[in-house]
């Protein structure tokens, strides 16, 4: 075997054995595989896709590639949560310390930020000091005492994944659906956990854009919901903005769809960790986790334990400040009809807050703080939205970008639902709450 062969059989659309799947995935960690081949092979999946079969092999290659971790000693059912990705998506950083509030333990390994979409580790690291870099150890130690804990891959945790996720983000390879699944359920298999809820976008700022693609079944007990990705979540878009309206809403402000999304999720996570009868009997938990105070208690434990600046979070306000910013303004009155998220989150790289390139580093501050949703009206000279970025020469193109991005009307058209569809082990099921 060699790597051209392996690339030229998977550019063919043909099934790669195990064998080979092996030999190339080994290689790569080793050194023998080039980083181009990778390149190259990643490339020829996202065109030509993998059987089943093939899907199964790479994630229990990448599982396997590295330490699975043991949690049984920790009392409890261990639930996780994955998104498959979305401009705004900050539900994790809400949902992890709520449903840690309402007792189930929640062990959370995340990634960076992929293409036009945000990485929850990314917003995390915004936060002064805080470490996402843990051994095992620690991680461990940290779930039992806090119960809940948000890290990247360690070098033990499927390490293959960890270097195969980084360059699908600068090769135009992140929308690929078997290359997802083995990312997402190597890490999840990998973490210790005994249930895992998913939250599978759909939409223009989604990864899987359309329904068709966005059903996938695992082995571990899991509840999927497809959510609408049309126009960002909450209001702000951008690692350290994202992580301030995170903080107001584990403070009780209620951002209608984030956390309409949150709270359904959590619902999930808290019946299949055993601490409600129903999903909305969960959301009721989850709703009184925040409402008392106990989720931004959970939050501020896990910042603190993780080596995080907690004043930061307890004054948000004092947090460098961009350079530049710029305000966008409606040039006529109407109502929001849409915000392509898309061209939202594409913006927000070019301001600094996602990556073009594998090495290039992230401007915590730089973002886009929107000031109307679809659906609400607006004035002609009414600010639409804020752009904040160290990158002066960035912001006209961005922007342009923005301005697209937001289309007002007379007459707007029907909105399409948050929340779509629920997937169980018995099929796909409209939502309704």
């Amino acid at each position: 075997m060699n790597p051209t062969e392996i690339i030229r059989k998977k550019r063919s659309g043909a099934e790669l054995l195990r064998e080979e799947l092996e030999y190339f995935i080994g290689g790569y960690l080793s050194g023998s595989v080039q980083e181009y081949q990778m390149s190259a092979f990643l490339m020829a999946v996202y065109f030509r896709g993998m059987t089943f079969g093939e899907t199964t092999t790479l994630t229990d290659i990448m599982l396997h590639s590295g330490e699975v971790v043991d949690l049984s000693k920790i009392p409890g059912i261990k639930v996780d949560k994955h998104s498959t990705g979305g401009v705004g998506d900050k539900v994790s950083l809400i949902l992890a310390p709520m449903v840690a509030a309402c007792g189930v333990p929640v062990p959370m390994i995340s990634g960076r930020g992929l293409g036009h979409t945000g990485g929850t580790l990314d917003k995390l690291e915004s936060i002064p000091g805080f470490r996402t870099s843990l051994s095992l150890k620690e991680y461990e130690s940290i779930i039992a005492e806090v119960g809940t804990v948000m890290i990247g891959q360690t070098a033990e945790i499927a390490p293959a994944d960890k270097r195969m996720y980084a360059l699908r983000d600068v090769t135009g390879t992140v929308e690929s659906i078997p290359l997802i699944a083995g990312s997402i359920m190597s890490k999840k298999l990998a973490e210790g956990i005994d249930a895992l809820v998913l939250d599978v976008k759909t939409g223009r700022g989604a990864f899987m854009q359309s329904e068709k693609d966005s059903g996938e079944k695992f082995g571990k007990k899991t509840i999927a919901f497809i959510t609408n990705m049309d126009e960002p979540l909450g209001y702000a878009v951008g690692n350290w903005l994202e992580v301030v309206e995170s903080i107001e809403c584990l403070k009780g402000k209620d951002v209608r769809d984030l956390m309409e999304v949150t709270e359904v999720l959590g619902g999930a996570m808290v019946m299949l960790g055993g601490k409600a009868r129903t999903i909305e009997d969960g959301i009721r938990h989850c709703k009184d986790a925040v409402a008392s105070g106990r989720a931004f208690d959970k939050f501020r434990e896990m910042v603190r334990r993780q080596g995080g600046d907690v004043s930061s979070i307890e004054n948000p306000g004092r947090y460098p400040k961009s350079a530049c910013s710029y305000e966008i303004k409606a040039s006529a009155r109407g109502t929001i009809d849409e915000i392509d998220s898309l061209e939202v989150g594409l913006a927000g790289i070019m301001l600094g807050a996602g990556r073009m390139r594998i090495e290039e580093k992230i401007d915590p501050k730089a973002g886009i703080l929107l000031k109307k949703k679809v659906g609400d009206p607006v004035d002609a000279g009414e600010t639409l939205a804020v752009l904040y970025t160290d990158r002066k020469d960035s912001l006209e193109e961005a922007r342009r970008r923005v301005e697209r991005a937001i289309v007002i009307a007379t007459k707007p058209s029907a909105g399409s639902p948050l929340i779509r569809a629920l997937i169980d082990d018995k099929g796909v099921h409209p939502w309704h709450q």
